[in-house]
């Protein structure tokens, strides 16, 4: 016998269910598949990988199995939750009490959000830069229609599209708690910024200067972007928040004398 053949082995109807398997695994690594997905039915999916309905629900199995999907009775099938929490609720109330944990919050995004813009200027592709015009476009019309809960929306599909164009598995599961964090409200006081008319407009030109230098492969541009727009963010919010102490020790004051 030759001896290469030996680097071949039996295949069996196994494979089937593997390959399936596999397939699933690497659109759930890839962020194609995400945590709250609703898969497509059965007999849509068997069709799509050309496998009987007995291998799919093998496969299947094997991912529920694994903690990659989730079987919800008389729903359908949903990508599992496969992120844990950033922060438990008790550190993220303590944060919450100290502006300090805010501060090394800002911080580490902006490292974070410089890393994503660097790659995504290098690795982008059409596909990924259409989208991201497409969030420039949404945030364009929330700001024009001054929709606060819109354009907060439309800032964290602006990053997450960042960090999707950098293709890179990892970072797009880690920032998906961060911005869960920011989407809640809890890390990034949006809410505070609101005192200052031209935010949403400047934002919006930060966003726009972070997708030119994407679109254009400036790596170092887009980083230098990403870090000026964090920069603004957390002086942009220290700004609001030291205003609104003063008008709170001036509200006070004025009680004081009215109550003499």
């Amino acid at each position: 016998m030759n001896r290469q053949s030996e680097v071949f082995r039996p295949v069996d109807n196994r494979s089937v269910v593997d390959a399936v398997v596999q397939q699933i695994e690497t659109l759930i690594l890839d962020g194609v598949l995400q945590q709250g997905m609703k898969l497509p039915p059965e007999r849509e999916l068997s069709e799509r990988f050309n496998v009987s309905r007995v291998k799919l629900r093998e496969a299947l199995q094997l991912l529920e199995h694994s903690g990659l999907i989730a079987s919800r009775q008389g729903d359908g099938t949903y990508v599992a939750r496969l992120t844990g929490d950033a922060l438990s609720p008790a550190m993220i109330a303590l944060y919450g009490r100290h502006e300090r944990g805010f501060e090394d919050y800002l911080e580490f995004r902006r490292e974070i959000e410089a890393f994503a813009a660097r790659l995504a200027a290098q690795r982008a592709t059409d596909v990924d830069k259409g989208l991201l015009e497409d969030c420039l476009a949404r945030q364009a019309q929330a700001v024009a229609d001054a929709d606060h809960a819109a354009a907060l929306a439309e800032d964290i599909r602006f990053h997450t599209a960042v960090v999707a164009a950098a293709h890179n598995s990892m970072l797009v599961h880690t920032t998906t708690s961060l911005y869960e964090l920011t989407e809640q409200g809890i890390m990034y006081n949006r809410q505070a910024m609101r005192g200052s008319r031209d935010a949403p407009e400047q934002l919006l030109v930060q966003h726009r200067a972070i997708v030119e230098a994407i679109d254009t492969g400036s790596a170092g541009d887009a980083a230098a972007a990403a870090e000026a727009h964090i920069d603004y963010v957390a002086q942009a919010v220290r700004d609001a928040l030291a205003a609104a102490r003063r008008q709170q020790i001036a509200e006070d004051r004025s009680r004081i004398r009215h109550d003499r």
